[in-house]
């Protein structure tokens, strides 16, 4: 993909990608909301589902959840994602590839995206806490601002995602593991999966930093699969760390891997995707930053690369061709 030739950094989609680059493009939308705000409620009931996980299938999906917490840097950008038109932009080229699977997103974006018809048969994760403001004096009282589980099972979504931050010298975080455990119970009293990202995490120079040390991943697991009342619907969402073999040996749920803000050369990033995505119970990769906002620009070319490393078995395909 050629970069726009006026700028030095791929923050714009270039129209080689398909996308008009029209500041006016999104204005429809702003129309919408004003005029027919029952359109996005309309659209999601239209909505075609996504024909269902499967055993052996591994899913794809994009992640766009980290404005709503105030997230908006990807490597030394400190605002990439703060223009909404380029992340829509991103976004649709994302969802347009076949072996995308689906979106995790916060309601202003999911709600943005189903008036733009962009999550046809695909699966739906709502953004549930985004009270932890990226900065915030009390950023672990991650409070649950966003969607709530009767208003994804109104949109017809599949599951809601929480981010659990466990700082063991904070005392908010007995309070968010509560209100996770609330959510999980309430996700499942309605089917919906509980997408869970926990980690240890601590106050470091005045900002909370996450341990990615194989132990610390394994102990959040460890506390994580053990909130709400039931598990029967829980899955989780873990970074890819050194000796990926030893976290998923802690947990039988399915897992789902993320990929964070990029670090190390893309070509590293996708190496260690690989290796982690052919453990047993890992379910596929949930991944924003590091595919919407590539170093070369090239959305189309992350997106594809990274799907070419999704396992999907034989027995699979064979159930799906046969239904």
């Amino acid at each position: 993909m050629t970069l726009n030739s006026s700028r030095t950094t791929p923050d714009t989609v270039p129209a080689a990608a398909g996308v008009d680059d029209d500041p006016r493009r999104y204005a429809h939308l702003s129309t919408i909301r004003l005029e027919d705000p029952d359109a996005v409620a309309r659209a999601a009931k239209a909505r075609r589902r996504h024909p269902g996980l499967k055993y052996g299938r591994q899913n794809f999906i994009v992640a766009a959840d980290h404005p709503a917490r105030g997230a908006l840097a990807v490597g030394n950008d400190p605002v990439a994602m703060a223009d909404r038109r380029q992340l829509l932009d991103r976004l649709q080229i994302a969802l347009a590839n076949p072996d995308v699977d689906g979106v995790l997103a916060s309601p202003d974006i999911m709600d943005d995206l189903l008036l733009l018809g962009a999550l046809d048969g695909k699966l739906v994760f709502g953004s549930m806490n985004r009270g932890g403001l990226t900065g915030l004096v009390n950023e672990f009282d991650d409070r649950f601002t966003g969607h709530t589980a009767a208003a994804l099972k109104a949109l017809g979504a599949d599951g809601g995602k929480m981010l659990t931050r466990i700082c063991l010298g904070d005392p908010d975080t007995v309070s968010l593991l509560e209100a996770t455990a609330r959510a999980i119970d309430s996700l499942a009293e309605r089917k919906l999966i509980a997408m869970v990202e926990p980690f240890l995490s601590a106050w470091h120079n005045g900002r909370v930093r996450n341990d990615l040390s194989t132990d610390a991943v394994i102990k959040s697991v460890a506390i994580a699969e053990g909130l709400g009342s039931t598990s029967a619907y829980t899955w989780m969402k873990l970074p890819v760390v050194a000796e990926m073999e030893r976290v998923m040996a802690a947990t039988t749920m399915p897992t789902v891997l993320l990929g964070g803000d990029p670090e190390g050369t893309q070509d590293e990033v996708f190496a260690s995707w690989e290796a982690a995505l052919a453990l047993p119970g890992v379910q596929g990769l949930t991944v924003g930053r590091t595919l919407l906002y590539p170093k070369d620009g090239d959305v189309a070319g992350a997106v594809a690369t990274a799907a070419s490393l999704l396992h999907h078995t034989a027995s699979a395909h064979t159930a799906e061709v046969s239904e």
